[in-house]
């Protein structure tokens, strides 16, 4: 195929940046990237090594359309606003696409989007129906939760001694930012991918209670699972000093889990990026080597 200029938007943040450096990985030429944020003083680098970066704010719809122009395919991820205003944001990005001419999006969602219960699974939903609404060529990229999100807690989950949540004996697929970004980079630079679904997450789900245990094997300190209602969690989120919506968004999304929304054995993501997804043992051994 000949490589079209590629947007990546979010690429201040951490699955934007790892999607560049897969895509100049995979030999995209640099110039033909154009990397995306609001705050493009991040992003310097990329600029350094001749990556194209343009500010992209989802609030400035015509902002947008400037920073989109010229591409071929945009990698639109999910915006980390307070999700009250994700569709918002959403659908200016789309609409700014459709203007600039892009012929293809490309969307980060969320496992079973257009069936999931859950407050976030909800916005992603109404995305991808504003998509198909809009006409736009697209391909979904219905990523499961993050590995990250429960490594980043390690330190106080092996302080307290126990995994805290409410999603009880729900099976989650979790893998890790950087094998969803090779996916991502997969579809942006290869053909056949138009109007498929890809329902992502890692081969090998597990449950709160085998993470507890698994963390248990690997750092050989007794961790449990303590399972708590939804509105508990909810509450000792924001005791520990996130923001009482976010807290209760994490909270909605346990509950989601427990009923079965995070789950997925589609093996797509193995298909995608040629290889098994890293697993949760894997990626517990190198966080507590780190």
């Amino acid at each position: 195929m000949t490589i079209m200029p590629i947007v990546v938007t979010g690429a201040t943040g951490q699955l934007g940046r790892l999607t560049v450096e897969a895509l100049l990985r995979r030999g995209m030429p640099t110039a033909d990237i154009i990397a995306t944020g609001r705050d493009i003083a991040r992003i310097k680098d990329l600029a350094d090594r001749g990556v194209t970066v343009r500010r992209a704010d989802f609030a400035d719809g015509d902002g947008l359309a400037e920073a989109f122009a010229g591409a071929d395919r945009l990698l639109l991820i999910s915006a980390s606003v307070p999700v009250g205003e994700r569709f918002a944001n959403h659908r200016r990005v789309i609409d700014a696409a459709a203007s600039a001419g892009v012929s293809q999006v490309v969307y980060t969602s969320t496992t079973h989007a257009d069936t999931a219960t859950t407050v976030i699974g909800a916005t992603h939903g109404e995305t991808e129906r504003y998509l198909r609404d809009r006409g736009i060529p697209n391909v979904l990229l219905r990523n499961g939760w993050y590995l990250e999100n429960y490594l980043g807690q390690l330190p106080q989950i092996l302080h307290n001694g126990a995994v805290v949540g409410a999603a009880g004996e729900g099976r989650i697929s979790a893998a890790s930012r950087a094998d969803y970004a090779e996916a991502a980079a997969v579809v942006l630079t290869t053909e056949g991918h138009t109007g498929a679904v890809y329902e992502l997450g890692g081969d090998e789900s597990f449950t709160l209670t085998e993470l507890a245990a698994a963390i248990s094997a690997a750092a050989g300190r007794k961790v449990s699972y303590a399972d708590l209602p939804v509105n508990d969690l909810a509450q000792a989120l924001a005791a520990a000093g996130l923001p009482a919506e976010l807290a209760s968004v994490l909270a909605d999304a346990d509950r989601g889990m427990s009923r079965g929304e995070m789950y997925t054995d589609s093996g797509h993501l193995r298909h995608l990026i040629g290889r098994p997804p890293v697993t949760l043992a894997g990626a517990l051994a190198a966080a507590l080597e780190g």
